[in-house]
């Protein structure tokens, strides 16, 4: 499949289950119907890594406080 934008090849990932095309040289991403909800969903659901390390720094910085 081509780019819509720049005609370059697509490139497939699959992020949570879900293929995504995207392309390489313009950085388009490309969903089919219905997949941005179920992005959307599973992202409400499933916690990312960079919120569960956002989580442990704002402890960390809570139990530096305490310790004052």
């Amino acid at each position: 499949m081509q780019c819509p934008v720049c005609t370059t090849d697509l490139q497939i990932t699959e992020r949570q289950g879900i293929e995504i095309d995207y392309c390489p040289q313009c950085r388009g991403v490309w969903l089919d119907r219905g997949e941005l909800d179920k992005l959307i969903e599973r992202s409400l659901t499933v916690p990312s890594s960079a919120a569960l390390g956002g989580q442990r720094h704002a402890a960390e910085r809570a139990e530096g406080r305490a310790e004052r």
